[in-house]
């Protein structure tokens, strides 16, 4: 059986839930599933394929991302790796497209690895989490951007047949 690796960097659990989304799609591999965020030691010469989901916030991506990419450009590299982002503007489909979404571009800029495959994901405002400071942070900007800034209820905008389809092109079930 081949062996799919599948590392995440999470702020509010919304990375986590698409790639909880994307697992009945990994039938035919042994699937072990990380946190980015706790110690990572792995070989992953020893997997046949990796993926790597992590989420924007307030504009950037978690340094612990950059600190394994840097750690293991060599072995992502010569491996078959793939990466997806999740943020609020891929609400917007011309952001959904890796070529136009701004997050990507800054990533492939800051990052030494080149993913087989990237994609991008709307995420989800959960300001029922957020505290008092992050819900007017996160209000700006969501008015700056033409998002919702109605604290009452929590949207989620993430294309799950969108998420499905990248999993199967990861696997070849296309």
């Amino acid at each position: 059986m081949e062996k799919l690796l599948v590392l995440y960097s999470s702020r509010n659990g919304q990375t986590r839930k698409i790639i909880e989304a994307m697992q009945d799609e990994f039938s035919g591999y042994d699937v072990e599933v990380a946190d980015l965020h706790g110690p990572i030691r792995k070989n992953l010469s020893k997997y046949d394929k990796v993926l790597i989901g992590a989420s924007v916030r307030y504009g950037h991506f978690h340094r612990d991302l950059y600190t394994f990419i840097n750690v293991h450009s060599e072995q992502l590299a010569a491996a078959d790796a793939s990466f997806f982002c999740v943020c609020l503007t891929a609400r917007k489909p011309e952001k959904a497209d890796p070529g136009n979404n701004a997050y990507i571009k800054k990533f492939l800029t800051k990052s030494p690895w080149r993913p087989r495959t990237i994609g991008v994901f709307a995420g989800a405002l959960k300001y029922s989490e957020y505290n008092w400071w992050q819900t007017r942070l996160i209000q700006m900007i969501m008015k700056m951007t033409g998002g919702s800034t109605d604290t009452s209820r929590d949207l989620e905008f993430t294309d799950w047949d969108k998420v499905r389809d990248f999993a199967r092109q990861l696997t070849g079930k296309r």
